[in-house]
């Protein structure tokens, strides 16, 4: 029998609902609906919202499978389909009939000034944030070796086109399509002459150096789910990373569609003729 590994939001009945309709009506047809993953699984599936999208991405990643999301929340801008499209998504599974899109993952590496190297990675976005609102995050910048600027504030984002509608989004960076190769820095509440977001090739190496005169440790988190303690002095790089995300699709509209509806742009008399 053909298996999907299934990872469900665990505090939302809805999400209990969806995941016996989805098994009972994969296995009616020859798919078996699982709780682990091994080398016969052929798709994951995160049922609830972005953030359990984001929680099973890291499964998918490692085992090179296809995700496909099924909302439950509010936004759902990661996820392919909605509650209420259970039988049609069902049907798209048994005739494996999808697309499979590769969204393009940042690769994070953190130097701690008195410890070893390590590393992380994220699909949406790295956050670097100060922990005491009494005291602003001090950090550089710096883009392929050449300091851009320094900062007083409040963290600093670095998206992916993934996640440039997200948490970068909110704190006006641009929203970039996912076909577009890109990383964007986008400053928080910042104080200086220079605090604008910047598009930056995925190959570029931007540096994040947290300044030896910070008061308090900083965190970073990757994509919401990982969180680590920056020490003064810790320097950050990030460029793109080599191992990709792969969704699984099965809505052919362009991704500007996507923007309209996840967003509720008023579009009605954009052309009148």
């Amino acid at each position: 029998m053909r298996k999907v590994y299934a990872q469900l939001h665990s505090d939302r009945a809805s999400a209990k609902e969806a995941y016996l309709e989805l098994r009972a009506g994969l296995e009616d047809r020859g798919v078996a609906l699982v709780d682990h993953i091994d080398d016969e699984v052929e798709l994951v599936m995160a049922v609830g919202g972005d953030g359990t999208v984001l929680s099973a991405a890291p499964l998918a990643r490692d085992a090179g499978l296809p995700l496909f999301g099924i909302n439950l929340g509010h936004m759902g801008f990661l996820t392919e389909a909605e509650k209420e499209d259970l039988k049609v998504v069902i049907d798209h599974i048994v005739r494996a009939d999808f697309q499979v899109e590769d969204r393009m993952c940042m690769k994070i590496t953190i130097r701690p000034p008195h410890a070893c190297p390590t590393e992380d990675w994220a699909l949406n976005e790295a956050a670097i944030l100060h922990t005491d609102a009494a005291h602003p995050a001090h950090f550089g910048l710096g883009i392929d070796g050449q300091g851009v600027s320094t900062y007083g504030a409040d963290g600093i984002i670095l998206a992916t086109p993934t996640g440039s509608t997200a948490y970068s989004f909110s704190a006006g960076g641009p929203v970039v399509w996912p076909d577009v190769q890109a990383l964007v820095v986008t400053p928080l509440a910042a104080h200086g002459l220079f605090t604008r977001p910047l598009v930056v090739s995925p190959t570029s190496l931007i540096e994040v150096a947290v300044s030896m005169e910070q008061r308090s440790h900083l965190e970073l988190w990757c994509d919401g789910q990982r969180c680590s303690l920056l020490e003064p002095g810790t320097v950050l790089t990030m460029t793109r990373s080599e191992k990709p995300v792969r969704f699984a699709r099965i809505n052919k509209a362009p991704f500007s569609s996507r923007l309209v509806a996840k967003f509720d742009l008023p579009v009605h008399g954009w052309r009148d003729n």
